[in-house]
C-alpha cells in the first residue's frame, strides 16, 4: 500500500485504469509531453503513447467538444481543463451536449466522459484560476458532479467516474494537491457515486462539508472537542447527485446543522443542503440550519484572498453560535 498525496493519487488512477482499459484517453492542454499544470498527468504520454495522452491546442470548447465525439463512438474520454476558471468556453458544450447526448437520443448515445478540473482557492494565484463553481454544475441535469477531499477518497471516486456509463465532472481541489499524504491501496477500488462519508460521528451538530473545507473544519473540531462540543462532520463527496439519507439521519440525531463551502454564498449548495433539512428534519431541528461560505464577490488576488478563505476560526465561531442559539 503506497502514501500517495492527492496529485499522486489521480495520476496512479490515470494510469491504472489505461492500463485496464484500452478504450481510456487522457488529454487537455498541456496534459501530454508535460505533464499537466500540475503534473497530474506526469509519465502516461511517455507509457501509453500519444494516442492514449495527448496535448491539445488551447480551446476549451473544442477539447470538450471532441470527447463527446470520442464517447459517442466507444472511447472513455478523461479531458483536463487547466482550472475551473477556463471552462467557460466549453460550457455550451457541457451543457448543450455532454449532459444531454443520452436524452437526446432516447438512450441510444451515452457520454462516458470525465471532465477534470483544479477548483478552488488557496494557492495565490491570478483571475479566472481560483473560483467554486460546483454549483453550475448541480444544476445541470445529466451531470454528476464529484468532489474528492483525500488521496484515498480521489482513487476511489475517479475510478468510479470513469467506469461510470455517463459523464462526470470531477472538481479538484487544488489547495490540497499536495497538502498531506494517505495511505492508498494498490489495486483497484471504487467509491459510489452518490454516498457521502461520515468522517467523524457526534452528537452536538451535523456540519457537511467537501474538498479543502473537510481539512479546515478537521482543524476547527480539534479546538471544540477540548471545550466539550461534539461535531458530527460528513464529507458529502458528490454534489449531484446528493446522499439525502446520511445528511438527514445525521441532523434527526444531532437537531442543528451546518454547512461550509468556499463557493460564493448566494444561490449555491448550502442553500439546496438547508432546504433539505428544513424539508425533512425541521421537527428535530434546535436552532436554524445555517451556511458558511465564501463571499459574494470575486476571489480576491493575492494580496487579499486570506480575508475571503474560510479557516478554523469562523468556523469554530459559527459552530458555537449555532449551538448557543
Amino acid at each position: 500500500m503506497a502514501t500517495l498525496n492527492n496529485i499522486q493519487a489521480i495520476n496512479q488512477t490515470l494510469a491504472e485504469q489505461m492500463e485496464k482499459d484500452p478504450k481510456v484517453v487522457v488529454y487537455g492542454e498541456d496534459v501530454g509531453h508535460e505533464g499537466g499544470v500540475f503534473r497530474a498527468t506526469v509519465g502516461l504520454q511517455k507509457k501509453f503513447g500519444s494516442k492514449r495522452c495527448f496535448d491539445t491546442p488551447v480551446s476549451e470548447a473544442g477539447l470538450v467538444g471532441a470527447g463527446v465525439g470520442m464517447a459517442v463512438n466507444g472511447l472513455k474520454p478523461v479531458a483536463e481543463i487547466q482550472f475551473s476558471g477556463f471552462m467557460l468556453p466549453a460550457f455550451n458544450q457541457i451543457v448543450a451536449h455532454v449532459s444531454r447526448m443520452r436524452n437526446r437520443s432516447r438512450g441510444k448515445y451515452n457520454v462516458p466522459m470525465v471532465i477534470r478540473m483544479p477548483y478552488g482557492g488557496g494557492i495565490r494565484a491570478l483571475e479566472h484560476h481560483s473560483e467554486s463553481q460546483e454549483a453550475l454544475f448541480g444544476h445541470i441535469p445529466g451531470l454528476k458532479v464529484v468532489i474528492p477531499s483525500t488521496p484515498y477518497d480521489t482513487k476511489g471516486l475517479l475510478t468510479s467516474a470513469i467506469q461510470d456509463p455517463d459523464p462526470v465532472i470531477f472538481m479538484e481541489p487544488k489547495r490540497i494537491y499536495r497538502a498531506f499524504k494517505q495511505e492508498v491501496p494498490d489495486e483497484e477500488f471504487t467509491i459510489p457515486i452518490g454516498k457521502a462519508k461520515v468522517v467523524k460521528s457526534g452528537t452536538d451538530i451535523t456540519v457537511v462539508a467537501w474538498g479543502a473545507m473537510v481539512r479546515e473544519v478537521q482543524k476547527a473540531i480539534k479546538t471544540l472537542e477540548e471545550e466539550g462540543i461534539s461535531v458530527e462532520l460528513i464529507d458529502l463527496r458528490t454534489i449531484s447527485p446528493i446522499d439525502q439519507t446520511t445528511i438527514i439521519e445525521s441532523v434527526q440525531k444531532t437537531g442543528r446543522f451546518l454547512v461550509v463551502h468556499e463557493a460564493v454564498r448566494s444561490f449555491g449548495p448550502g442553500a439546496e443542503l438547508i432546504a433539505l433539512v428544513n424539508q425533512h428534519a425541521f421537527l428535530s431541528l434546535e436552532a436554524p440550519p445555517s451556511r458558511l461560505t465564501g463571499f459574494d464577490i470575486i476571489v480576491p488576488l493575492d494580496k487579499g484572498e486570506h480575508h475571503y478563505l474560510i479557516n478554523p476560526q469562523r468556523i469554530i465561531y459559527e459552530i458555537k453560535k449555532i449551538i448557543k442559539f
